[in-house]
Parts: structure tokens; sequence; C-alpha cells
């Protein structure tokens, strides 16, 4: 096993291959606060990529309520209870990742789900933590004592991802120019290790043809400068799509690098996992600090006050309200007269929005229409 830097653990750990960054990494940036649970990135992307014979229960993104909710079943928690103790200490992980756990003869850590197990992709939907709602309840302060919250997911393009470290034909592979992770489905000999080795589960077994198949960033859309299918459909505007650059080489004027570098409010699901995943969650506000710091890190109490104050911060409400501004993907932006302003990475304009929705009041009665306005309080 050779010895990598996984920043997110701030701390060098085991990887069965040396440390081998892509030119770019291909990143994103979801505001769980605003997430509605519609599945529409959920069909965008079943209805481009997994439609065919063999396909039917393949959901590359998918969208889980949680704590209840998984796909496959207990694909979080049955990985946490192998990890066992998994303390953090000044911000640096003291626990052991999947490669560090891995039992003799092993890469690493895991379980291959059951084909039962991905029969129920909506287990869980919109179930509460806390206790029954009562009638005329009425919750006033933060974190909510019921709750829920609806967590997107797709393939993290990790760093040091664990399907590529477990499998035996080395048909995974992460490419240099953007860091998307793909299977060579003419190496791939279908023995699933790839499976059991990636913690998220977000590698998928197709009976038919006999190999593995997964999320793969859409990447024919990024090679013309343009956002993923579930990225774009988007609905509530949640989604920030770009590429990342590493903590000491953060650009402010980057918006992913000012979210997830800058501000640190944007954070990578369960790092203690040790891949380094590059798909990062604003954490939802109304959730207990606890269940919070079990899946984002011990920076989840920071990213959730810094969340709370960002109407004192002009330029980090200019990042968030740029989430699903455009279709191309952005690789800067500034703030200039109440305006956030995003460009592509040539420095062409792409997109604008305002910091503050401009207010219009309109006149109960409509002189030159002779109309009256009756949805005017």
């Amino acid at each position: 096993m050779a010895k990598v830097n996984n920043w997110q653990l701030s701390r060098e750990m085991e990887f069965p291959y040396g440390e081998s960054r892509s030119n770019r990494q291909w990143a994103g940036v979801f505001d769980i606060n605003k997430c509605i649970g519609c599945q529409t990135c959920s069909l965008a992307c079943k209805t481009t990529w997994t439609t065919g014979r063999g396909q039917e229960y393949m959901f590359w993104n998918n969208v889980e309520t949680k704590p209840y909710g998984y796909y496959p079943l207990g694909w979080d928690v049955k990985l946490l209870e192998m990890l066992e103790t998994q303390e953090w200490g000044n911000g640096v992980y003291q626990g052991k990742t999947i490669f560090e756990a891995k039992q003799a003869g092993e890469k690493m850590v895991g379980f291959t789900p059951e084909d039962e197990d991905w029969s129920y992709p909506n287990i869980g939907e919109d179930e509460i933590a806390g206790g029954p709602v009562s009638q005329g309840m009425y919750i006033n302060y933060l974190p909510h004592p019921v709750w829920f919250f609806y967590l997107p997911r797709t393939c993290n393009h990790c760093t040091y991802p664990g399907c590529l470290a477990a499998c035996p034909r080395k048909a995974i592979y992460k490419r240099k120019e953007d860091g998307v992770v793909l299977i060579d489905q003419k190496r791939c000999r279908g023995y699933r290790k790839c499976l059991k080795g990636c913690p998220y589960k977000k590698t998928m077994y197709r009976v038919n043809t006999r190999v593995s198949e997964k999320c793969i960033g859409c990447y024919p859309k990024i090679e013309q400068g343009l956002i993923s299918q579930c990225f774009e459909m988007c609905i509530g505007k949640i989604r920030m799509q770009g590429f990342l650059n590493t903590p000491e080489k953060a650009d402010p004027a980057n918006p992913l690098d000012f979210l997830v570098h800058i501000k640190k409010v944007a954070l990578p699901s369960y790092p203690q996992f040790g891949t380094e995943p590059n798909i990062y969650y604003i954490p939802p506000k109304q959730v207990p600090l606890d269940y919070l710091t079990q899946i984002f890190g011990p920076g989840a109490k920071k990213a959730v006050e810094t969340y709370k104050n960002a109407k004192e911060d002009e330029k980090l409400i200019g990042a968030l309200l740029l989430t699903g501004s455009t279709e191309k993907l952005i690789g800067s932006f500034k703030i200039q007269n109440g305006q956030a302003i995003g460009y592509d990475r040539k420095g062409n304009e792409i997109t604008r929005v305002p910091i503050k929705e401009p207010t219009v009041v309109r006149p109960h009665y409509d002189k030159r229409l002779d109309v009256y306005r009756l949805d005017v309080t």
C-alpha cells in the first residue's frame, strides 16, 4: 500500500496506488437546504443513460430521504459499522479509512449488496426522525426536534476511488483531463469487486451484459463546456458544477473553490471513508449537529453557521445564487453593481443574477387596462 495525501482527512493515508491527481478535477456543490426531493435529477439521468434492458433498477443519480432512506438498502450504515470508531481530533481524522481497516488479503473494507437491496429506491421517503408531529405543532428554533432532509447522490468521481482500487482487471480508470472515473467495459469481466469496493455503492452490475456500469459524469457535455444532465435539469437550482483545485491552489474567483476551500460551507459526504469524494454538500441547517457531523465531518457546525449568516456576505450570497443559473460550466465569478456574474474558463460572461430580487408593486386598479388585480393585498 502506498502513502497518499488526503486533504479532507488532513493527513496521509494508505491506498493501493501512488498519488496521481488529474490535471483538472470535475466537481459539484449541492445546496441541500433547497432540495425539494422532486427526483427530476434522477429521471433526467435515467432517461438519458439507463433506459436499456438490464438497467431497469439503475439510478446513477438518486435522492434519498435521510435518516431512513437508502439506495441500496443500508449502503452507509453497514459500512459505518464495519469501520467502527471514527474519531476526529483538531480537524484530523484519527480513525481508519476503508483502505486502512481492511482484512488480510483484501484491498479495503466493503460489502456487496444483495439483489433485493436495490429493489426499494424510495424506502424511507419523507419519514421523519425525532418522533411524531402533533397537530398544531410550531417550531421556531434550529435545529428542529423532528426532521428529515433530502440527500441527492451521484458518483463522487473520487480522487481515490474505492471501485478503481478494488478492480482486479484494472478496468476502471480516472481521466487525466477532468478526473471523471470510467469503466472500460471491454476489460470488465463482471467480478463485481467494484460494487464491494465503492463505499457509496455507485457502480452497478448489468446482468444481461455481465459487466458493471456507473455514472460517466456526462463527459461528452463536459468536453463542450456544459454541465451534466442532473445538474441542468435541477428544478430547485441547488447544483453547481465546475472544476475544483486542491486547498493550497484555491482560487477565490472560482465559485467551487470559494464555497469549498475559502468559506468551507460545502463539505464532502463521509470523508472518513478515505476516497476524497468530489461532490460537496451544504449541510441542512434544520438537522441536529451530531447527525451532520457523522455524514459531513467536523466542519459541519461551522458550515451551518456560515450558511445561516450568508446574508451578511454579498460574495457568498452571489456564489449561492449562481447555482442553476446557466447550462454552462462556470470557471470564475465576481460581484459587481449588485449582481453576481459568472464567466467560463476563457473569461466570457455566461450568466448574471441580481443579489437582491427587484420588488415591483402593482396597483390594485390598473387604469390603462381598466382591470382590478385581485392578487394584490
